[in-house]
Order: structure tokens, then sequence, then C-alpha cells
């Protein structure tokens, strides 16, 4: 399409673009805002351009053109408002060859705009343009190389542990002095703990769910928005409350356990948004970068919780053995069923036979109160100890607290004395830059070389030694806790959801057997119970009649 060159300066209102990315910032004060205003301006008042306004897109990558202000400017070429575009140089318009030529060839020539980018001498209006579209794939060939390097340094990044995330995770913020470590949150750390306790309690996600939102607990998007007043968190959700499937990815992060998984998406293309989700072992899992806001074995009970696919029960019951007690025939769960039987809690039947009948598998039926008390008692007869059984156990319990304060703390030490060492090999290279420059004098250089090389030794001896000494506390107080614990499972009252998932893996029930007898009918069942912590499992065979049951070891 051909444009008849207006002559200077003559029905022009000019839009003066102005963009900077993140990576365009070490490249001087030439690619600055500032500069390019200041250029811009120049021109514009040079050539008599009367200037209609200034859009600004500050950090802002070329590869996209979804940028708020050149949106803006594109509205008001189409309200007809501005018929000439001014740019540093091709390169600020944008670094997607593509787009980019639909916009120089197509979109500004139908519009009847003008667009001059000063630095490659482009105008629109002059013959010789034949050079905007080499130009154009020269500046994406720039962005690719870009994102390739960036994407190395990330890669790099995530594999020492360092966090590489725009927003840290719920629960914890960036370190002031080193953005790439994660430190607690005290304002929402408390928050990841209690959701912790309440699945390891057996609260399913959605009742934890529900709890935070009665309290007007602010959701992770809703509080990163309260700390980043610049955010819309409305429009990133159209759910405004905990979720479930929140909850349940909570449960389930390990970043919470002190370990750094990252890479668990890849973008399709440096020109596109749309990322796809990577598989596990593609995943940059380092272990022990950062403090961990719950014990593994509490991690471990809530995860197992978070995948239970359970039905909210109406009224108070609620079935311990959900999930855990499984037919022995067929290995669906047991589920929960009326009984007749006054004063009983509930009945036990295969899921199997329940929802498609004996065509499917065998009822299995068993009384919930009858499991309860041969659980109870199985549970009771294992952890029965002497004193002293308990006193050796506590004695290793001491042992292995005082090894672990000596590692965390010993870590403590290696993470500071290597970040110090990674400073002094910048400070001194920056000594021989100084010198070189002349901005230091020789003497001056050799005086901090020796001092900065002698700490380097000094901290390279320290860690090249093993470990010394150990935390020291007060060793009554350390056992205050596990003591507890102890006489907790030593002492049991009653089965609690926490206790059986820490114990046990599944419960197999048989199918009941009926005989008759002279005077009654009995019936004679096996319940095999598999604990976490041993390969046998442990029988129980009881007998029913009207009289009550007893259990058969």
């Amino acid at each position: 399409m051909t444009t008849q060159r207006l002559p200077q300066g003559s029905g022009y209102s000019a839009a003066l673009y102005m963009r900077l990315s993140k990576d365009d910032e070490g490249a001087g004060e030439s690619a600055s805002i500032t500069a390019q205003r200041k250029m811009l301006i120049a021109y514009a008042k040079e050539n008599h351009y009367f200037i209609f306004d200034e859009y600004v897109d500050d950090g802002i990558s070329g590869t996209t053109f979804e940028r708020p202000d050149f949106k803006r400017m594109i509205r008001d070429i189409e309200e007809k408002k501005v018929n000439l575009v001014i740019t540093k140089d091709l390169s600020r318009l944008g670094r997607d060859y593509i787009l980019a030529g639909q916009y120089t060839e197509i979109y500004f020539p139908s519009k009847k705009v003008r667009y001059i980018a000063i630095n490659d001498g482009y105008d629109s209006d002059s013959r010789y343009t034949d050079i905007a579209p080499f130009k154009n794939v020269i500046n994406e060939m720039y962005a690719r190389d870009t994102s390739k390097k960036i994407r190395s340094a990330f890669v790099t990044r995530m594999q020492e542990g360092a966090f590489v995330g725009a927003f840290a995770p719920y629960g914890y913020k960036r370190d002031p002095e080193d953005k790439h470590r994660l430190i607690i949150d005290g304002g929402s750390s408390e928050i990841v703990q209690e959701i912790f306790k309440f699945a390891a309690d057996g609260i399913l996600p959605i009742q934890i769910a529900r709890i935070l939102n009665e309290r007007n607990v602010p959701t992770p998007l809703q509080y990163r928005s309260l700390a980043n007043p610049y955010m819309n968190g409305e429009g990133f959700s159209n759910s405004r409350g905990w979720t479930s499937s929140t909850i349940t990815k909570m449960l389930r992060n390990i970043v919470y356990l002190g370990h750094m998984a990252q890479g668990k998406t890849t973008k399709v293309s440096f020109k596109s948004e749309i990322s796809v989700s990577n598989s596990m072992e593609d995943w940059y899992i380092v272990e022990n970068t950062h403090t961990p806001l719950v014990g593994k074995e509490i991690f471990d009970i809530s995860s197992r919780r978070s995948k239970q696919r359970t039905c909210e029960k109406k009224g108070q019951f609620n079935n311990l053995f959900s999930g855990i007690a499984k037919c022995a025939d067929c290995g669906r769960n047991m589920s929960t069923v009326g009984t007749r039987k006054k004063g009983a809690t509930a009945n036990l039947t295969c899921g199997g036979y329940k929802l498609y009948g004996s065509g499917e598998c065998s009822n299995h039926f068993i009384d919930y109160d009858t499991l309860y008390e041969i659980v109870l008692s199985s549970i009771r007869e294992l952890v029965q100890l002497s004193e002293q059984n308990k006193a050796e156990i506590l004695q290793e319990v001491q042992e292995r607290l005082h090894k672990q304060g000596k590692q965390v703390q010993s870590l403590k030490k290696t993470t500071f004395l290597k970040k110090r060492s990674r400073e002094l090999d910048t400070l001194i290279e920056k000594l021989y830059e100084d010198n070189v420059q002349g901005i230091l004098s020789t003497l001056r250089m050799k005086m901090m070389l020796q001092k900065y090389e002698a700490e380097s030794k000094a901290i390279a001896k320290q860690l090249n030694t093993p470990p010394e000494g150990g935390v020291q506390g007060d060793k009554e107080n350390d056992l205050d806790k596990p003591r507890r614990l102890l006489e907790g499972y030593t002492c049991l009252a009653d089965l609690s959801p926490e206790l059986l998932f820490r114990l046990i893996d599944h419960i197999e029930i048989g199918q009941g057997i009926y005989q008759n007898s002279q005077t009654v009918r009995v019936k004679k069942q096996t319940v095999k119970i598999f604990f976490r912590f041993s390969g046998t499992p442990i029988t129980k065979k009881y007998t029913h009649t009207a009289g009550g049951s007893r259990v058969l070891k």
C-alpha cells in the first residue's frame, strides 16, 4: 500500500511509544525510559510534530503485545486521535517478528498511520523500508537468545535449591537479604501448621476449608494481594474462599517439609504464556533448603488423609476405619450400614456387596463396636512396655535429638560460610577491576586483597573440618514431649484417626461363618490387622452369639 507523503509537520498527531523489559535493564542508560523519552520528544520538536500523548510500558517483554499502554495507543489510533507513532527503534515496538510485521506492514498502513523508528532509520513514508522485516527477525532472534539464557540461569538456580518463583509459597516469604531463599512468614505460617494439624486429626479438606471460611481467614491469593497492593486478587479466581482443592494441594506440597520442588511447569514457547505440567520425575527437588513448617510424620499422615474419598456423615458418628478396613476377598473398602441391634453404633459391610449385591462379593458384615474393641486391644498388647523398655526408648530419643541439633547447627554454619565465600570471591574480583580502572591504588589493593584472601582460606579450612561439639540444651525439657507421646501410646484409652493412620496400614475383614450348636447360632469371623512397622499381620478370630462376642487368639 502506498501512502502519500505529507509536508513535514503537517496534520500529524504523534504517539511517543516507549518500552523497557527487565532484560533490557542491563543495557545501560541509553535503553532507559528516561533516555527514550528525551530522544522522542527532541525528535518530535525538531520535526514540528504535535505530541498527542506518551505511552510507556515499563518492565514488559517485547515478545508479547498484551501491554497496557500499547493497547491504549491502539485504542487512540482506532478513535483517530493518533496518526503517527514514533519509537526509539523497531525492537521497542516488539520482538515478535510476525506480529511486529503485521503492525508495520498491515495495521499501520490500513489506518493511515505513519510509523518512525529513529535509530533504525525506518520511516513508513520512505520508499526504503525493505530492511524492516530483517530487523524484526533479528530482534526476535535476540529475544529468543535472551530467553534461552534466562531459562538456563533459572535451571542452574533450581538445581542449587534457590527459590526462583514470582511469589513465595503461602506460609513463607523471601529473605530480605537473599531473594532466592525462603524464610518463615509469621502472618501465615501458623495457618499452615493449623491446616496440617486438622488433617492429621482426621478432618477432611472440605471441612478444613469450611472452618477457615467461617473464620474469614484470607486465602493464599487474598493474603498475597494484601502484601502487594498492586495486585488484583479478584481477577485471578472466581472463588473468593478456601476450597478443598486448595487445602489438598497444600497438604501434598513438600515445600512445608523444608524441601524445594520447582520446574513443575514449562512454557510452550518464549512467545507464549501457555504452560504445560511436567511429570514429577522432571521436577528439580532439593532437600533441606529452608526451615520446615511441619514434621515428616505429620506431613505423611496429613497427605494420606487428603487422599481419602469419604462422604460427609450426618450426626455425630464418624467411621474411624474409613479407608482402613477392607474386604479380605475383593479388597474394597468396608462401608457403614445401619443396624437393628439396640445400642449398637453401626455395621460395616463390603463396599462391593453394598453397591452390586451378592453377584460381586459376599457381605463380610462386622459390628463396628466389635471391630473397635479388637483393634484397641491389639494395639494395647503391642505397646505394653516395661519401665526399662521406656527408659531405653527415651535414651535413644535423647541421643537422636542431640545428633539432630548438631546437624541443624552445622547446616546453618555451612550455609553462612558458603555465602560469605561467594561474597569474598566477588570482592576480590572487584578489587582487580578497581585497580585497573585507577579507582584503587595498587598498595591499597594489596592490603585489602591480603585481608580477603586470609578470610577466604579460613572459611575453606572450616568447611573442610568435620564439626565438633553440639547444641547443649536442657535435656530434661527436650524429653518432655517424647515422654508424653510415649505415655499416650502405652496407656491407650481410646482410638483416634491420628493413631490409626500412624500405626495401621489396613485391616482385612473376613467373611463370617455361621454354625448351629445345640442351643444358639454361633458366628465365627477372622480379622487381620496390618501394622505399618511389621510385615506380618496380627490375626484375631472371634465368635459372636446372642449373648455377646469373644475374641480368640
